[in-house]
């Protein structure tokens, strides 16, 4: 699919002070900032706290936490979580980790890293549609864009469909907001449903 297909661009600022993030300032950021979406995420749970790379960091590789199939009769969540890998440029060993809420299940990736010191700017999120009389996953699995044009498939499920690819950030990703369902008891739990990615261009 094409990018930008259906996906939001929205001012970084005004969502972190609806979300009530108190690290929401202004001096925080240096140059543009904007916040990329897609538009099939999972309908349960709740926008978790926003975490931002260093001032100067960009995002250039990820991991996921995931939760491999429970088979019959178990509960599968899939995709937990996700982190951002930052560095500067490309020195491997100059990297710091940020992760918004993730799920209480699986584990994680080794991460997978854009060459050359591209960075991450576009994503694509793998969302199983709900269904009312089965076990329901929501998010399965992501895939980045980076940079140079290269693309990063997560090591996710497969159920469920890749939507659009969301607009790209105009140097590169910086951050991560997380929609996740809380453990549900022996109800049907889905974990991590959506995710906003957050750009800075300095």
């Amino acid at each position: 699919m094409e990018p930008g297909g259906g996906a939001k661009l929205l001012p970084l600022l005004l969502l972190l002070r609806a979300t009530h993030f108190p690290g929401a300032q202004a001096d925080g950021w240096n140059g543009y900032a904007a916040v990329i979406e897609v538009t099939n995420g999972g309908p349960w749970g709740d926008w978790a706290w926003p975490e931002m790379c260093p001032d100067g960091f960009f995002a250039s590789g990820f991991s996921l936490k995931v939760e491999p199939p429970q088979g019959v009769p178990g509960d599968d969540t899939a995709q937990n979580g996700i982190r951002l890998h930052c560095g500067r440029g490309n020195v491997l060993g100059n990297t710091h980790v940020v992760e918004s809420q993730s799920g209480s299940w699986g584990e994680w990736s080794e991460p997978l890293w854009c060459r050359g010191g591209a960075y991450l700017v576009a994503f694509s999120l793998r969302v199983e549609a709900p269904t009312t009389l089965g076990d329901n996953t929501a998010a399965n699995n992501v895939r980045f864009r980076c940079s140079d044009g290269e693309e990063l498939q997560g090591p996710g499920l497969s159920w469920g469909d890749f939507g659009d690819w969301s607009d790209p950030c105009p140097k590169g990703v910086c951050g991560l907001q997380t929609k996740i369902q809380g453990p549900r008891g022996f109800s049907d739990d889905t974990a991590l449903n959506d995710v906003r990615l957050f750009c800075c261009v300095n």
